[in-house]
């Protein structure tokens, strides 16, 4: 049939079709076009709530990261010795924490020697995990809790005289840190505060020197935190203190284990050196301390009494065994800053005894600081030392000079 021979009103609703047909797809074409917005517009919603999540986590992380640390640069300039400057150390301090939880802390120390060597040791790595508000497991390799000098005040910038009190060294009577695993913490007490460290680890080891070769004395205290207990003996001991106010805390220490004679040095020039010794006979080990500090205003003032004594043993690897022995140390700092300065003045009186006599000094040390910083000092300090031998290094006084610099 002609479309010509259509009823008007049919010709009439087919041209009002074929007109509404574009008018339809043109209507579908800015649907699609309008899902297509919406679509790009839901996706940049999606990616800004993405980045103000991570914004969210990176003010409120579940890791933290921190370096800290500190260094120095000395000039010694000995009575009766050659002066000499030197680079005292190098310690930067790693923390890695994960929440509230658990946190990885490590000191690696650089120390440049006299033949310009440089020393690489690690002096203290622990993985610290918060049990709760009052107490930490703190295992790996530590700073010995016994006393405050050796855990909370060596750091250079922290310690306000270039050199530490007599005793509280390498080989002294105070331990310098232990391999082992610690609990630590603290809690309120009829109003105080209060903090503690109870402790276990591997024991000490001991230096002999012998002239003979067959009768020795007792040289020294290695407690360094050794990686292995050579004799299978452990330490147990700790810390407790007491805050009866805020600016004045006192503790006391205990340490309680074996050591064991493992080094051996002869005197005699026709003695070779011998080490390191087996099969040694382990002594008894035991440490008392008691330490205090106050601080009021520009003033601070602290003193520590550490005792180490080992006991006798009859028989040895290598013959007769020396007798026993005890280190004493004590020291008593006070400083002053003087008000709306940067100099600080400091006089700190130590005494040390151990059983070879050319070690024992009493100390008399004077210092004067310039803080350029809180963690910036120079310090200038002259010693005094009056030694048990005469003529002995620890006989002769010392002018010592330093920048330190915590970061």
């Amino acid at each position: 049939m002609n479309s010509s021979c259509l009823p008007f009103g049919r010709k009439l609703l087919a041209t009002a079709i074929t007109l509404s047909l574009p008018a339809v797809a043109s209507a579908a074409a800015s649907n699609d076009d309008l899902q297509e917005q919406i679509d790009a517009l839901q996706n940049q919603i999606t990616a800004l709530n993405v980045e103000v999540q991570q914004a969210g986590e990176w003010k409120n992380p579940n890791t933290l990261m921190h370096m800290a640390g500190f260094a120095d640069v000395t000039f010694v300039n000995p009575e009766g010795g050659d002066s000499s400057f030197g680079v005292g150390g190098f310690s930067p301090i790693f923390h890695y924490q994960y929440r509230d939880l658990v946190m990885l802390e490590a000191e690696l120390e650089f120390n440049v020697n006299e033949d310009g060597t440089t020393d690489t040791e690690l002096g203290y790595m622990t993985i610290d995990w918060f049990l709760n508000d009052y107490v930490a497991v703190i295992a790996g390799k530590f700073l010995s809790p016994v006393g405050q000098f050796r855990q909370n005040i060596h750091p250079s910038w922290i310690n306000k005289l270039v050199s530490a009190p007599p005793g509280f060294g390498h080989d002294g009577a105070a331990p310098i840190s232990d391999m082992g695993i610690q609990l630590r913490g603290g809690f309120p007490m009829a109003g105080m505060r209060t903090n503690y460290s109870v402790y276990v680890s591997n024991g000490p080891e001991l230096k002999t020197e012998s002239d003979n070769g067959t009768e020795f004395e007792l040289d020294g205290i290695a407690a360094d935190g050794f990686g292995a207990d050579r004799d299978g003996e452990k330490t147990w001991g700790g810390r407790f203190a007491v805050l009866p106010f805020s600016s004045l805390e006192i503790g006391v220490s205990f340490a309680t284990g074996k050591a064991t004679v493992t080094e051996l040095e002869k005197n005699a020039v026709a003695a070779p050196p011998v080490g390191p010794l087996t099969g040694g006979i382990p002594r008894s080990y035991d440490v008392i301390g008691a330490d205090f500090v106050w601080f009021s205003g520009n003033m601070s003032l602290r003193g520590e009494y550490i005792e180490s004594e080992i006991g006798e043993a009859t028989t040895g690897a290598l013959g007769t065994a020396s007798e026993g022995g005890i280190w004493e140390a004590i020291y008593t700092q006070f400083a002053y800053r003087l008000p709306n300065t940067k100099w600080e003045g400091v006089i700190r009186y130590g005494d040390f005894d151990a059983p070879r006599l050319s070690k024992d000094v009493t100390q008399i040390s004077v210092g004067v600081n310039y803080l350029l910083t809180n963690n910036f000092i120079v310090k200038t300090s002259y010693e005094f030392n009056d030694g048990e031998v005469s003529g002995s290094k620890a006989d002769y006084d010392k002018f010592l000079t330093q920048l330190a610099y915590g970061f």
